[in-house]
């Protein structure tokens, strides 16, 4: 079922409002979107065309907010408000877009992105008074700094984290754990760390299990790094409470980094994923890493 979505003319001034009531250059827009917004973007072209590589962009943000639209409409009738944390926002595609698509329209909600580098932060605060998005926030903070971060709310409803680099997934899963975030949406990036452990600790591994056969190639080492990195993600979540689902994100033509991991706090943790996690380190010896997966 797709999610419900709320419409309204956007908030930039007479010249968005037109844009918006353009005709729709072809399906991958959405009816009543922004197109300033997506041009600002870059996502359209100034004549308000869609390349090969801005229609893929724009189909897994699109994608990712049908998952994520209803979390939000579900918050703000639960309790009037939302709070939605996106780390490692980059250029804020997501949270832009989410804002657009499913916020704008109403008078409740806010979306934090969380960036490092300052001219993307400084980028994002300009377009979003641009563009009157005044529920939008954007902090200059590591993902592991936020969690402490006075300018971020106490409680925290949903946190993404779509292909934020080096080990910021993990980082974003240990703030909605710290939160206490009711949900957590995940399009992993950057499991080199514990590739690069496989590596470090194969001769070992070769005298300790034959499933060391499983990563003895450089390009199964990626493989299995990528794989085994996100199994313990989803073993942490589970053992802090929450029930998680894992699928595609778009079709695998579209993206390479296309795994979608969804989770939802029930407060009933997974008796024995902690327990899985732990086996699983020490089978594949990959002790070493046991702080970042298990705690």
């Amino acid at each position: 079922m797709k999610p419900k979505v709320k419409h309204a003319p956007d908030r930039a001034g007479a010249n968005d409002a037109a844009a918006a009531q353009a005709p729709v250059p072809g399906s991958d827009i959405r009816p009543g979107q922004s197109l300033a917004l997506l041009k600002a973007l870059h996502i359209l072209t100034r004549d308000g065309k869609l390349n090969q590589d801005s229609r893929r962009k724009l189909k897994q943000v699109h994608h990712l907010v049908n998952f994520i639209a209803p979390l939000i409409d579900a918050c703000l009738a639960e309790r009037g408000d939302v709070q939605l944390v996106d780390h490692g926002a980059g250029k804020s595609y997501l949270g832009f877009i989410l804002y657009d698509l499913c916020l704008k329209a109403g008078s409740a909600g806010t979306i934090h992105g969380i960036e490092t580098r300052d001219d993307l932060v400084a980028r994002s605060r300009e377009l979003a008074d641009q563009l009157g998005f005044e529920r939008m926030a954007f902090h200059k903070l590591s993902v592991e700094a936020s969690i402490g971060a006075p300018a971020l709310p106490a409680e925290i409803d949903i946190v993404t984290a779509l292909h934020a680099c080096d080990t910021a997934t993990d980082d974003a899963i240990r703030f909605a754990l710290a939160k206490r975030a009711r949900h957590v949406v995940l399009v992993p990036c950057c499991q080199a760390e514990v590739a690069a452990a496989l590596r470090a600790y194969k001769n070992e591994s070769f005298g300790k299990t034959p499933l060391s056969e499983l990563w003895r190639h450089p390009i199964h080492t990626r493989e299995m790094g990528s794989q085994i990195t996100n199994v313990l993600r989803c073993l942490l979540l589970e053992a802090h409470g929450y029930q998680v689902s894992v699928t595609e994100l778009v079709g695998w033509e579209h993206s390479l980094k296309n795994e979608l991991i969804v989770a939802r706090a029930t407060g009933n943790p997974r008796g024995n994923a902690r327990e899985r996690a732990l086996q699983i380190l020490s089978a594949l010896n990959l002790e070493s890493l046991r702080e970042r997966f298990v705690y």
